[in-house]
């Protein structure tokens, strides 16, 4: 299993500044070092190889073609490109809610985190995580997958999502209380 870790803030920041500074290395930078977890997210999404590649080229376009018009990212490089990401995904698939069921197991975090809820999505086999979060609703699978999968903050996940700090805290929430009643079913059942 791959796990991809993001630049910690200061260091997007700078690149960012570098970015709109049309600074091509800083391009290419950004480019090598977030289309694996970019692509990861969507590919979680498409079920086809090509096409996630193809769509997450696409995010890096957008990025590209902001630079070069009035509207760059301005802060939080990652947020910017996992919402277009998000927004790609939601034109390709006019609003089509499902996981592929093949990708799943490529996201779950590193076993080294100490956050407990990463421990405990991390406790639980791929193919029960896999089916216990495809039972969740959208909006709970994806802010599983962002905080957990891509290990983002509120902060952004609630700016890729457009909601609150607050709803994403409830939307986790919900999300991982649903997933332990779904597996203890399981393991009821099983």
């Amino acid at each position: 299993m791959l796990f991809i870790v993001l630049p910690d803030i200061a260091i997007e920041d700078q690149l960012l500044s570098r970015a709109q500074q049309d600074n091509t290395a800083a391009l290419r930078e950004i480019y090598t070092t977030y289309f694996p977890p970019v692509f990861r997210y969507i590919r979680l999404r498409v079920a086809n190889i090509q096409e996630a590649e193809d769509l997450t080229g696409d995010v890096f376009l957008k990025l590209i073609t902001a630079f070069r018009g009035k509207n760059p990212p301005k802060q939080s490089l990652r947020g910017w490109l996992f919402r277009v990401a998000r927004n790609v995904m939601y034109d390709y698939y006019s609003k089509k809610k499902k996981f592929t069921e093949t990708a799943l197991e490529d996201w779950i975090p590193a076993s080294d985190s100490l956050d407990p809820e990463v421990q405990f999505i991390r406790s639980m086999s791929a193919e029960r995580a896999r089916v216990a979060i495809l039972q969740l609703k959208f909006d709970q699978q994806e802010v599983v997958i962002l905080r957990f999968g891509h290990m983002l903050s509120l902060q952004e996940t609630a700016a890729i999502m457009s909601k609150s700090i607050s709803s994403i805290k409830s939307l986790q929430f919900r999300a991982l209380n649903n997933l332990r009643r779904s597996l203890e079913g399981m393991r009821s059942n099983g």
